[in-house]
């Protein structure tokens, strides 16, 4: 619901008539109601949206810019309150070795009849 007042007035010189000032108060009161919800859902979807690439671009930037900072030498102190900033960041030779099934391994593993 919006309210609006306003005014209205005006100044009136005569050579003949004597000087006249006219004014004028009022309101005006608009309700808007959606007629479907369809755009409201969709701007929840596209605002959910939006924050999801923030924090995508967020995690990103922090990965770049903690390698950085590994590559030249430096890192935060342990007892730091940013220590956690990095603490997830890993190298991948560092990181724990997996090895994806092959598929002759896997057909070897289920016997044919």
């Amino acid at each position: 619901m919006v309210f609006t007042p306003f005014y209205l007035g005006n100044d009136i010189y005569q050579l003949e008539a004597p000087y006249t000032r006219n004014a004028n108060f009022g309101a005006q009161v608009s309700l808007s109601v959606p007629l479907d919800f369809e755009m409201v859902n969709l701007c929840k979807q596209l605002a959910k949206r939006k924050l999801e690439k923030e924090r995508l671009d967020y995690e990103l930037v922090r990965l770049i810019k903690c390698t950085e900072v590994m590559k030249s030498g430096f890192t935060f102190a342990p007892g730091s309150p940013f220590a956690t900033i990095c603490g997830d960041v890993v190298p991948i030779a560092a990181a724990p070795k997996t090895s994806p099934a092959s598929p002759a391994s896997s057909a070897t593993a289920s016997p044919q009849r």
